[in-house]
């Protein structure tokens, strides 16, 4: 839980924790424990490494939810928008023009929502 709460925040953590029910108590600590747990915590990358990563991945999915928020991460990862972008351009050769353009248009409009949050 220390990890996830490194990576996405306080506030995003207790939204999630909020709205979790007895049907998926059990995914949550699947999801703490398995992917922040076991392979964010693992020593070799660092978060800021794990974050470009886990972006890339997610674009080539076409999970803008997930790559939104881990865009959102990027605040306290140290991944860098150079970070993103470069790691796009890797989604748009190997997983398909398509999926970069889509998650370019999601990790713009995450920025600018960001800015502006930021801004205020």
């Amino acid at each position: 839980m220390a990890v996830r709460r490194q990576v996405l925040g306080d506030a995003h953590v207790d939204r999630a924790s909020a709205q979790m029910t007895e049907f998926d108590a059990d995914f949550q600590t699947f999801i703490t424990e398995g992917a922040w747990g076991s392979v964010w915590a693992r020593p070799h990358f660092s978060k800021r490494e794990r974050s470009i990563v886990t972006i890339a991945l997610l674009a080539a999915l076409g999970q803008d939810e997930e790559v939104a928020m881990h865009v959102r991460a990027t605040r306290n990862t140290g991944a860098t928008k150079d970070d993103i972008r470069e790691a796009l351009l890797h989604v748009a050769v190997y997983a398909g023009v398509p999926a970069a353009n889509h998650a370019f248009k999601i990790v713009k409009k995450t920025f600018e929502e960001m800015d502006k949050a930021e801004a205020q």
